[in-house]
């Protein structure tokens, strides 16, 4: 064996070594920083409104999943009487389980959170932490009409779906549909002490012609307040992730570092 043939098998030995030793410890940094998230859409919505989010965050490396509830999104031709908040939790719930997620960071959009609210107080061993993105914020047996003071009669309510006033005359897809009206009347539990243990963020979106003083008086803020969750704002309107996705996910990444204070008796 010649000086160079020797010289080309001692390099690669090295090499093979150098990568052993190199190569889990980034794998292990990556799995470390990576988060599984569930993304949780708001009344009309769908999980087609989460998909950008969504594939930023996958561009990141981490796992994400975008439900559609019953009757909404590409589902909406399963709505009828009798969709309400249990079918909704259930839907969240199911896809928990059914994919075996642990440490899930559960994300709701603003009625998706009282279906989180209720996935947290089914599945708390599931939960990570809990983000409420401009979203409803109720104590244990309240409906989300209660959550938001708004009276039923007030809703336009069609063959038992709410159509509410954004939505558009169009057959454009995807897009806005009408909502279950009985996912709104139905009150959540929210009970389960380990449940109310969970790390949770409260992210108010502040639009430009509101103050954050204004924004503040919003009893779901207040309640989040009291519980001793994180408050964090993010300037814009209600669908505000639509326009800044990119600035959003960077606000989103940074939710699950929250903790709870300790609230005195």
């Amino acid at each position: 064996m010649n000086l160079l043939n020797y010289l080309i098998i001692r390099l690669s030995i090295f090499t093979v070594l150098v990568g052993a030793f190199i190569q889990p410890t980034y794998t292990q940094a990556k799995e470390n920083d990576a988060h599984t998230f569930v993304l949780v859409h708001g009344a009309t919505g769908g999980g087609w409104d989460w998909k950008t989010v969504g594939d930023l965050l996958a561009d990141q490396g981490h796992a994400v999943y975008r439900p559609t509830l019953t009757g909404l999104g590409e589902k909406h031709h399963l709505a009828n009487d009798s969709v309400n908040l249990t079918t909704h939790i259930t839907d969240v719930s199911n896809l928990i389980l059914f994919e075996e997620l642990e440490n899930v960071i559960l994300v709701g959009h603003s009625y998706g959170g009282m279906v989180i609210t209720g996935v947290a107080d089914r599945l708390p061993h599931r939960i990570k932490h809990l983000t409420f993105l401009d979203a409803a914020v109720p104590a244990d047996g309240m409906s989300a009409l209660d959550v938001w003071g708004t009276k039923f009669g007030d809703l336009n309510v069609v063959d038992g779906l709410v159509h509410f006033p954004w939505l558009e005359n169009t057959d454009t897809l995807p897009r806005d549909v009408p909502h279950p009206a009985n996912t709104l009347t139905e009150p959540v539990s929210f009970d389960d002490p380990d449940a109310i243990k969970i790390n949770a963020s409260y992210v108010a979106f502040v639009p430009e012609n509101m103050s954050q003083e204004q924004r503040m008086s919003d009893p779901s803020w207040q309640r989040a307040e009291s519980r001793g969750w994180t408050i964090r704002t993010f300037a814009g309107d209600h669908v505000i992730y639509r326009v800044k996705p990119k600035e959003f996910v960077n606000m989103l990444l940074e939710t699950p570092k929250d903790s709870n204070r300790v609230i005195a008796e």
